[in-house]
This record gives structure tokens, sequence and C-alpha cells, in this order.
């Protein structure tokens, strides 16, 4: 089948510019990436779905890549980063689109979903389930308490703290770290440690993955630095306080759940009882559930599988 190639353009949305990489034509997909990642994370789905008539889009979230990097933490909620897809389909023309998202990503398509539903056709959420919102604690006061101080997500706060901690390793080093994690439980350091130095670096490469494709992500990371990823989780509790208007509210677009059976905390988190369960479903109503054989970064790790589940789902709702 004819191999179309990668396009890389500059959006203004929001009021930033959005770095793009797209490949195909037709009904749009809208592929948002995770932590710590960049829109080349969705290399092997942007080709199979512009193989299969459809224009995937991958872009570069604020704070990531080639995107530009607001400064203030406070620029990170989930209601700035929906804003800026919300920017890109509009620049695109289309009114819907189908919505890819793993880890980080899967988190914003969850509240695409949940704000404007009416831009989205279906969405394919990798890893990171649905999970309702406290009416009483913070995000990050919630981890706290179940986790400990060690945990990524409170590690991340404090300005600088992980910054002078990833910045002991070149970059490299940090994405096998993160990418290449197979550990099952979730991650929390022990004290007076901080998780990257916690996590070890493999010293084999899996199959699924080379060493130029991580110099790829490792290459961008080195030019950008890593705040515009922290920041993410410097705004949770921000985002946690403009959710409010949405509590109890339920996500109506057809979705389909992703997740490997060895992701971080699935089995033992409490993840795996979480998607199975009924609070899930009756927060998700039009859900289908998929465990398979894998890790964290299952669209890399299990492509062809994830890529043919992508297309099933996307295909059977345009029958529809």
């Amino acid at each position: 089948m004819f191999m179309s190639e990668v396009n890389h353009q500059s959006i203004k949305t929001n009021g930033i510019n959005i770095h793009v990489a797209e490949q195909g034509t037709g009904p749009l997909v809208l592929l948002l990436h995770g932590f710590p990642e960049i829109w080349y994370s969705w290399r092997h789905q942007l080709n199979y779905l512009a193989q299969n008539g459809y224009h995937a889009v991958a872009p570069d979230l604020r704070g990531y890549g080639d995107s530009d990097s607001p400064i203030n933490s406070d620029s990170y909620t989930l209601h700035h980063i929906v804003g800026d897809l919300i920017g890109l389909l509009d620049h695109f023309g289309e009114h819907k689109a189908y919505v890819v998202g793993s880890d980080w990503g899967a988190n914003i398509g969850w509240h695409l979903s949940l704000f404007r539903p009416d831009r989205v056709k279906g969405f394919v959420a990798l890893g990171v389930p649905y999970f309702p919102r406290s009416p009483t604690d913070k995000t990050v006061e919630t981890i706290r308490k179940v986790y400990g101080d060690g945990a990524h997500v409170c590690q991340f706060q404090e300005p600088g703290r992980a910054e002078r901690a990833f910045a002991r390793y070149d970059c490299l080093t940090v994405m096998k770290k993160f990418l290449l994690i197979t550990w099952t439980h979730f991650i929390t350091a022990p004290p007076g440690m901080e998780i990257v130095d916690f996590l070890p670096t493999p010293s084999v490469l899996p199959s699924w993955i080379t060493e130029e494709e991580l110099m790829v992500f490792a290459d961008k990371f080195q030019e950008s630095g890593f705040t515009g990823a922290f920041n993410y989780y410097r705004a949770m509790d921000l985002s946690w306080e403009l959710l409010a208007p949405w509590q109890g509210s339920k996500i109506t677009v057809p979705t389909k759940f992703i997740a490997g059976d060895k992701d971080v905390g699935f089995q033992n988190g409490g993840t795996k009882d979480f998607v199975e369960g009924d609070i899930f479903k009756s927060l998700v109503p039009n859900l289908e559930v998929v465990i398979l054989d894998g890790h964290h970064h299952i669209h890399q790790e299990k492509a062809q599988i994830v890529s043919e589940e992508i297309l099933s789902f996307i295909r059977k709702l345009s029958l529809d």
C-alpha cells in the first residue's frame, strides 16, 4: 500500500503554537501522547491509520517537543490543554474527530470528551481510566495519602526539584528509565530518594524499540528540558478546583479502554478491579474494555495489536 510521508506544521491555537505531525487523508484521528513522550510515540499508529484511510494527527502537547512551553505551571490545567485541542480541530475544519490518548494523553482525552462531547466521535484511552473527582480532597493530597511522598506525582510538585534530579542523567538514560519500565507496582521511591534515581536503567533494550528511536525522544528533551512536562503535575490541584462544575458527570462518548496487564499498578494498584467493576462502567456507560499482554507504553510495545484495536473501534463507530 502507498506510504505517505509524515508532515510537520506549527499551528496557532489558544494563544500558543502547537507542533503537529500528520500523515494520511480522511477522517481525523487525534493522537495524544503521555509522559515523557512527544508525537513520535505514535509513529506506528500514524503510519497504520494513514494506510487505512485516515488523517492521523499527533501533536506535541503544550510544554513538549517543538510546541510552546508557557512558563507558569498554572497554564497547564486540563482546561488549557483541551482548549489547545479544540483549536486544532477548528484549524483542520473538523467538527468532530476520533481521539486516542495514552497516559497523560488519556487523561486529556477523557476531559476533552467530558467538556466537549459534541467534538468527539469516539475515544480510545490507553492505560489511564477515568477516575471520578473527589468532592473533598485535592488530587495530589489523595495520591500522597495512598502512596506517600515518594510517589512521582508528589516529587514533581516543587519547582526545580525534579529538574535537578533529572539533570544528573543524560536524556537517553532518562528515556530508558521511563519508557522501558517493566515494574508492575505503582512507582514510589523510598524516603530520601528521587524517583529518577530509584528507577533502574535497563542494560538491554526490548525488541520493540531501538537506540535510534530512543534518541529521537532524548534529543527533543535535551532541547526542551522537562519543566513543561512536570507542569502538568504541578497544575493537577488547580485542575481539580476548576473541575468542580462537572462533579458527578459521566463520559457519554463511545469509548474503548485498553491496558496492558503488566502496566504500572494495574494488578496490585487497584486499576484492574476498577476498570472491571461497576463504578467505571457507570461513569462511562458506552464502554468497551480490552486487556492486552503488555506494559505501560503499550502503543509502542504492542504497536500492531493496538493499531488494530484502534482501527476496529473507529470502523465500528463509522458504521453506526
